[in-house]
């Protein structure tokens, strides 16, 4: 019986990696410290690894930006507007080109956009997306696979090293002209792949996982086709090698004949996400194949139930016998925080809850533990650990902590009424007009403005006690000021206050709620170096008292134009949380709709006319399998409504969404009946506008002219030619000009040109249809 795990967190237990690179792509270090950071990263998480006492130790898990970008880089599925940086003779490393490709390059002469990033399944992580051409040609180009076994096998440990399968890479990716399927692409892929493992054999590589999380996607005909070419291919190539096919967030269902003759040593199925599968896949698995067994929660924060486990577990010992069977964590643990031992302060967690809490760390101990359960010959020796386990998960269920009667009451006397705006969206435009007197292609941003060094300061002398309450306040007060001004001297038409007091745009609004802790090192990676510290819901939830009503108000208060009032939604708070498993996900949300339903009253009533409800993660959250969607999206929609429509006609609701495919769910996001909808377009040049053009869309719509998730700069020229594309679809009075995302992470000088761009952008759209009606 042997113990493992998909992947370890590869931030580093206090964002090292994160500081690491953001040092060296601000030029205040070299590459060599860089490269320095990383190898330390590497080196700690396989220790951690051979300490804890996993068999299997896992490599290539780590990664500077993203896995999916790493494979490109090793493939070369580099596309070609990146060439000049690889024939510069300004001698950039591999890294500054795989930098480029995720964040695009502007220097040196060239202007170069970045590629594609979208959501990593139902998760909060974001992927950079390859991109396919007819006929495309594939070599290895990145070594960092190998390099990375070799690293490891001089610090003494044989690794495992992970690969996203081939059939996963190209499902990932997106094909750039008509007229071919990008799977057709494997029998030039393949050939890479027989190299990198050929390397990996002959280097001493016993064991390699792949990640073939589409086979428990829905899958067409020749995608499993694919499949089963892929690995017999490799089984052919390589007999003794030994892999482990890995599948996670969803259950093989329709799958599992597929999966199960897949030639392959080992199947990893996620039995946390997926648990009633586990009888048919011990009835269908092939006589020599072993199982591994997803479960110790990769993408929460509890503990694991030993006793669940344990049954789990023998259940595969009477069917598969032990040798047959592997204990693992159920996905990658990238979406876990890296150690629960660094939340020492009691005040910010409180021990009795703590108690109930696994990260990254304790994960590795819980899979080993759950072995040594398993086993007659270390059961009686691990026995106090099933007992302490045990008290925690009963501690936990039985805790007056967690429920509140007045939240579950208030939940089961919404109404139908509650759900539904005063007027059809027809009436309300005119309405809205009159009120707001806004311009044809009003410009207005996202939300947040660039949080310095000094406001990140502010916050932490603020909590440590250096700053009073006042003070701080007067700080946050003074750039919300000077926030306003400059946004007046731009010309924006609809202002927002910059969010200078909020930390993250989920965890700032799960402070204020009962039934959310919080940690202090909790953090988990979003996409290159964004890291965000997820808000923890353990119990019922409710808002005690307002929110974000005085900073509003104050800015509304410095200008004529309307304040757009910024709020978080309630999916996208209950996606971004680590969320309580011990009720149904949609009654948690419809308790944080109700809390966010009484901040938009508030709002409203402090003459706040303008209020978004961002919703990145609605499309997020959709179950990856299309027979589950309709359930989710019915309570999903739901819990926006009746967080949205306690509102006059008047009243201008906008949400946000960004990094989605729309087209599949576009009717349910217009039953979210909102007034204004901003997306993100800039990065696939409005491809994704499409799907609310074909669909005639029936509210206003935003499609994001430039993409701040890098730091170059777009012209005028370039958003007005952005403009110009969604003008030919969109008709003028629904189009609005804005960034594709709030500007956090962005530096104050690139944001001011950028913006003084965009409002540019608007101005001479404007003109350009004056000058046709005239």
């Amino acid at each position: 019986m042997l113990t493992h795990i998909l992947g370890y967190p590869r931030i580093g237990s206090h964002r090292e990696l994160k500081k690491a690179s953001e040092r060296y792509w601000s030029g205040k270090s070299s590459l060599k410290d860089l490269l320095s950071a990383g190898h330390t990263i590497r080196q700690q998480n396989w220790q951690l690894q051979k300490q804890a006492g996993l068999d299997l130790i896992t490599s290539n898990d780590f990664s500077f930006y993203d896995q999916v970008l790493d494979m490109s880089l090793a493939v070369s599925a580099i596309p070609e507007r990146y060439h000049p940086i690889l024939l510069d003779k300004k001698g950039n490393a591999e890294l500054d080109l795989y930098f480029a490709m995720a964040r695009g390059y502007q220097k040196d002469g060239l202007d170069i956009t970045a590629m594609e990033m979208t959501k990593w399944f139902d998760t909060n992580y974001h992927y950079i997306v390859p991109e396919f051409h007819k006929d495309q040609q594939f070599k290895l180009f990145s070594t960092k696979v190998i390099d990375e076994f070799v690293e490891a096998k001089n610090a003494g440990i044989l690794t495992k090293p992970v690969l996203i399968g081939p059939v996963s890479f190209l499902l990932l990716g997106k094909e750039k002209e008509n007229g071919f399927d990008r799977l057709d692409l494997v029998k030039n892929l393949l050939p890479v792949y027989l190299e990198i493992l050929a390397r990996l054999e002959k280097l001493g590589a016993e064991w390699v996982q792949f990640d073939e999380p589409f086979l428990a996607m829905d899958l067409s005909d020749k995608a499993k086709a694919t499949y089963s070419v892929v690995y017999k291919e490799i089984k052919k190539a390589f007999p003794q090698l030994k892999s482990i096919l890995a599948t996670y967030f969803e259950g093989l269902r329709d799958n599992l004949d597929l999966a199960v003759s897949l030639p392959a040593c080992a199947l990893h199925v996620d039995l946390v996400r997926y648990p009633e599968q586990l009888d048919e896949v011990l009835a269908a698995l092939p006589a020599k194949t072993s199982l591994s067994l997803g479960l110790v929660d990769g993408r929460n924060i509890w503990k694991n139930d030993y006793a669940k486990s344990l049954d789990f577990i023998e259940k595969a010992f009477k069917k598969l016998g032990k040798d047959r069977v592997f204990i693992a964590s159920s996905c990658s643990l990238l979406h876990s925080p890296c150690d629960l031992n660094l939340e020492t302060n009691e005040q910010i967690l409180l021990p009795e809850i703590k108690d109930w809490m696994a990260f990254a760390k304790q994960k590795l101990n819980e899979v080993v533990t759950l072995k040594q359960l398993a086993q007659p010959e270390t059961k009686e020796s691990a026995a106090h650990l099933l007992a302490a386990n045990q008290h925690s998960i009963a501690s936990r269920k039985s805790s007056n902590r967690i429920h509140k009667t007045p939240v579950k009451d208030r939940v089961a006397s919404i109404t139908p009424a509650d759900e539904s705006r005063k007027s059809p969206f027809g009436v309300r435009q005119q309405k809205q007009k009159a009120a707001l007197n806004l311009p044809l292609f009003p410009t207005t941003s996202i939300g947040s403005f660039p949080q310095t060094d000094e406001v990140r300061g502010w916050r932490a002398r603020w909590k440590k006690g250096e700053l009073t309450d006042a003070h701080y306040q007067q700080l946050l007060e003074d750039e919300t000021a000077k926030a306003v001004r400059w946004q007046e001297e731009l010309g924006i038409d609809v202002p927002v206050h910059g969010e200078f007091e909020r930390n993250d745009m989920v965890e700032y609004f799960g402070e204020q709620l009962d039934g959310y802790v919080f940690s202090q090192n909790g953090w988990v990676q979003s996409y290159g170096s964004r890291c965000v510290k997820p808000p923890i819901i353990y119990g019922d939830v409710s808002r005690p008292q307002p929110m974000t009503v005085h900073w509003s108000a104050f800015a509304q208060s410095l200008t004529e134009k309307p304040m757009k009032g910024m709020l978080t939604g309630p999916v996208t708070i209950l996606q971004w949380s680590f969320v309580r498993d011990d009720q149904p996900r949609r009654d948690t949300c419809t308790q944080i709709a109700l809390a966010i339903r009484d901040e938009v009253s508030d709002l409203e009533r402090a003459g706040i006319r303008i209020i978004q409800i961002d919703e990145p993660a609605i499309r997020e959250g959709l179950p990856l399998r299309r027979t589950d969607w309709e359930g989710y999206l019915q309570w999903a929609v739901r819990a926006f409504r009746i967080s949205s429509t306690g509102v006059e006609d008047e009243t201008q609701i906008h949400t946000h969404m960004c990094y989605s495919e729309f087209n599949d769910i576009i009717q349910s996001i217009a039953e979210m009946d909102t007034d204004v909808i901003t997306i993100e377009t800039s990065r696939s040049q409005m491809e994704l506008l499409d799907a609310f053009v074909n669909f005639s869309f029936p509210s206003e719509i935003g499609p994001g002219v430039y993409d701040i998730h890098s730091p170059r700069v777009p012209s005028s020229e370039e958003m007005l030619d952005l403009l110009k594309k969604a003008l030919k679809v969109l008709p003028a009075r629904n189009l609005w000009v804005n960034p594709d995302c709030g500007l956090k992470t962005r530096k104050w000088p690139e944001t001011d040109l950028a913006m003084r761009n965009m409002i540019q952008a608007a101005k001479e759209l404007r003109a350009i249809v004056e000058s046709v009606v005239v």
